[in-house]
């Protein structure tokens, strides 16, 4: 299908460039599966589930991966570097976004520090370079929390050094695993009363993980969402997940996605009967109109970037004109757009034989 018919005009004054204060006074928009939407807050969540739902939520934890240094290369001079890792593929070894790439040649050593450096291995024609670290493990993320700068997306604007509000701003309540280039940011409203409150709902969370990589960033180039290749992110789901997911279904209540990384990790684990099963590896599911879901029934998320596969996922969640329209609606009512903006919550469509996607 076009591309182009994901696209909406957004104002740029409704890109969030901090977050609500305190956190869950962000705004909530409710979109049912049938019926018009509703204006609420991140406060009302915890009324809007039911006793015997189960929320999932991606436990994590954002690295501060951009990381600046100078490039040295034998009998040459230095050159100022930035990289931002976006994929772990060892325990030294990292893809990565490099700026200036141009004149980046394999060989070429990137120092960060007097004991902190890594040598480009490989380099193709958009910049991403892998990149050998001389420090492995615990080691190295210990030098990249350091030295690194949080990766902020491109649509919130900061100085080169970035806020250190952002070290904290830009985590959630539930991170506990090393390896995300972005957050899950649906879960950026959670606070303890938040889970007090669905906890005294009666509803049960359980965790996955699944590192969130800088392809979520990344603009749909192509015309045709056919031609379009995801980016592939490691995650992890437990057999005590996959478990508290299917008695939950049997005993008649609902998965309810806190984010679209958990959405697609669950999604991934599932298979045609909706029975969801442990999951440790890669995953590159991209979900568009006409994808039947199989596992999850709600889902919690934030405002998307027009023509992004995230907007393409909850239209194939909601339906396309549906989404259009709450979409217009909250940039009428003013609501905050993006990574550090306010919140959806939204039913999945029931189709039924003589519909289509």
């Amino acid at each position: 299908m076009r591309v182009s018919d994901f696209d909406f005009d957004l104002p740029s004054h409704l890109i969030a460039q901090e977050p609500a204060s305190p956190r869950d006074s962000a705004r909530l928009l409710y979109v049912p599966s049938n019926g018009n939407v509703e204006d609420l807050s991140i406060g009302d969540f915890a009324r809007l589930l039911r006793p015997n739902d189960r929320l999932i939520v991606n436990d994590t934890r954002v690295i501060p991966a951009r990381l600046t240094g100078t490039r040295i290369r034998p009998g040459g001079t230095g050159a100022k570097m930035e990289v931002t890792l976006h994929k772990a593929e060892g325990l030294d070894t990292w893809r990565a976004f490099a700026k200036p790439a141009k004149k980046l040649k394999p060989g070429d050593v990137i120092e960060f520090s007097a004991e902190f450096s890594a040598v480009l291995l490989e380099k193709n024609e958009t910049g991403e370079a892998i990149l050998k670290f001389n420090q492995s493990g615990t080691n190295l993320m210990a030098a990249i929390q350091r030295i690194g700068i949080m990766p902020l997306p491109p649509y919130i604007k900061r100085d080169r050094e970035g806020l250190e509000s952002d070290l904290s701003d830009y985590q959630t309540l539930f991170a506990a695993n090393d390896g995300a280039v972005a957050a899950p940011t649906a879960s950026l409203h959670f606070t303890p009363d938040v889970l007090s409150s669905l906890e005294i709902r009666g509803v049960q969370i359980s965790r996955l993980t699944l590192h969130v990589g800088a392809g979520t960033f990344l603009p749909v180039k192509v015309e045709d969402t056919d031609d379009h290749e995801m980016h592939s992110e490691w995650g992890e789901l437990s057999a005590e997940t996959a478990d508290e997911i299917n008695s939950t279904v049997q005993a008649g209540g609902r998965i309810v996605a806190a984010g679209t990384t958990a959405m697609r990790l669950v999604e991934s684990a599932a298979d045609e009967n909706g029975v969801v099963h442990p999951f440790m590896g890669e995953t590159d599911i991209f979900i568009t109109p006409g994808y039947q879901f199989r596992a999850i029934d709600v889902l919690l998320s934030n405002f998307h970037l027009p023509k992004s596969t995230l907007f393409m996922l909850i239209s194939a969640f909601v339906g396309t004109e549906h989404m259009k329209d709450a979409y217009a609606h909250a940039m009428k009512e003013g609501y905050r757009f993006y990574s550090y903006g306010d919140a959806t919550l939204l039913e999945r469509r029931a189709l039924s034989s003589k519909q289509t996607p």
